[in-house]
């Protein structure tokens, strides 16, 4: 081989050393960004005890929701008598797109229509 000098060897070993040193602070770069991803990858994860105990919430609030309305549906739409309540049979009388209805009319107009008006003798 090669006859080195020790100023050679120095220099090798010097070098050898700035290397190995590189290479570590490099592997120190990379765990620590391989470090921040996973940190970040649990941090953006939702716990699953979490996520099933909002869910459960969720689950629970609609089921009381569906209660309520299932009560309010059991009860009458409106109360007895609400439909011949003088302003409600007002309205009908007076609003002419309503008051001539299928239903609303009075039936002796329809009879009335069906025969020609007789003048009076």
């Amino acid at each position: 081989g090669k006859n080195l000098n020790n100023f050679q060897v120095y220099v090798a070993l010097a070098s050898s050393a700035v290397l190995c040193c590189a290479d570590k602070r490099k592997e120190e770069k990379m765990a620590f960004i391989m470090e921040f991803a996973e940190n970040l990858v649990l941090k953006l994860m939702e716990d699953p005890n979490e996520r099933d105990r909002r869910f459960r919430e969720h689950v629970y609030k609609t089921k009381d929701r569906c209660a309520k309305t299932k009560e309010m549906w059991s009860y009458p739409m409106r109360p007895y008598g609400f439909w011949t309540f003088e302003r409600h049979n007002s309205q009908l009388a007076w609003d002419a797109q309503i008051s001539q209805v299928a239903g609303r009319r009075d039936p002796y107009d329809d009879i009335l229509q069906h025969y020609p008006a007789q003048p009076p003798k």
